[in-house]
C-alpha cells in the first residue's frame, strides 16, 4: 500500500533535439588537467564537468502542526526529464515527490533564494530571515557539477497559503502539491516513494531537530 498520494501522470514528447547547440541550460567544459602532490606531477587525464549561470540552490522544508500537534511537511511533485529519458535499466517515470527547491541567482543570499522559491513553488510568503537553517550544505554530485545545496526550513500556516505563482514553466504548471505528517514522509523515504535524495536528506534533518 502506497505511502504518499498517486503522482501525477504525465508524458514527455521531444518535440526537437537541440543537442548540438550552445544555448542550453547547461553548459560542459572539457579539460585536461594533471593532479600535483607530494609525489610529485601526475599523467594528464581528461576531465569533463558541467556549469550553468546559476549553479548553487537552496532547498527549504515547510512545515506546521496538524490539529493533534504532529508535525507536518509540504511536498510537490515534480517533473525531471533527465530520468524519463535514462538510457539504462531501471527506467524510471518522470516524476517525483520533492521538497521545494530553488536555483540561487548570481549575487542572491541563500534564504533570500528559499523565500522565493516557497511563494513561487508552495504559496506561502515569507521573509528570508525567517528560512532557518537545516544543517550543513552539501555537494549533491561533486564529480559532476560544483554546485552547493544551503538547506533551511520555515514553521508556516495552512491557512494564508495561495496559489503558487511558479516560474512560467510548462514543468511546474501541473505541480501537485500535498501536506502529510513528517513521520509519513519519512516512511515514504523508506518505501522509496521519495526517491530524491535531498528531500529526504532534509526531512530527517527537520525530524532530528522537532
Amino acid at each position: 500500500m502506497a505511502v504518499l498520494p498517486e503522482l501525477p501522470k504525465v508524458a514527455l514528447e521531444v518535440v526537437a533535439d537541440r543537442s548540438d547547440t550552445r544555448e542550453g541550460f547547461l553548459n560542459l567544459e572539457r579539460y585536461e588537467l594533471a593532479v600535483i602532490d607530494a609525489a610529485g606531477r601526475s599523467r594528464p587525464f581528461r576531465y569533463d564537468m558541467v556549469v550553468r549561470r546559476a549553479l548553487d540552490a537552496s532547498i527549504m522544508v515547510a512545515h506546521h502542526l496538524d490539529a493533534s500537534g504532529e508535525p507536518c511537511v509540504y511536498l510537490r511533485s515534480s517533473i525531471r526529464p533527465p530520468i524519463a529519458f535514462r538510457r539504462v535499466e531501471p527506467k524510471v517515470a518522470a516524476v517525483l515527490w520533492e521538497v521545494p527547491a530553488g536555483l540561487i541567482e548570481p549575487g542572491e543570499a541563500p534564504a533570500v533564494a528559499a523565500a522565493r522559491e516557497l511563494a513561487e513553488e508552495l504559496g506561502f510568503t515569507a521573509l528570508p530571515d525567517q528560512m532557518q537553517p537545516l544543517g550543513p550544505n552539501t555537494f549533491p554530485a561533486p564529480a559532476v557539477v560544483g554546485e552547493i545545496h544551503f538547506f533551511f526550513h520555515v514553521r508556516v500556516d495552512p491557512k494564508t497559503r495561495m496559489e503558487p505563482g511558479g516560474d512560467g514553466s510548462p514543468l511546474e504548471e501541473a505541480a501537485r502539491i500535498v501536506s502529510v505528517p513528517l513521520s509519513r514522509a519519512l516512511a515514504a523515504c523508506k518505501a522509496g516513494e521519495v526517491a530524491d535524495a535531498k528531500s529526504e536528506l532534509a526531512l530527517r534533518r527537520l525530524a532530528e531537530i522537532l
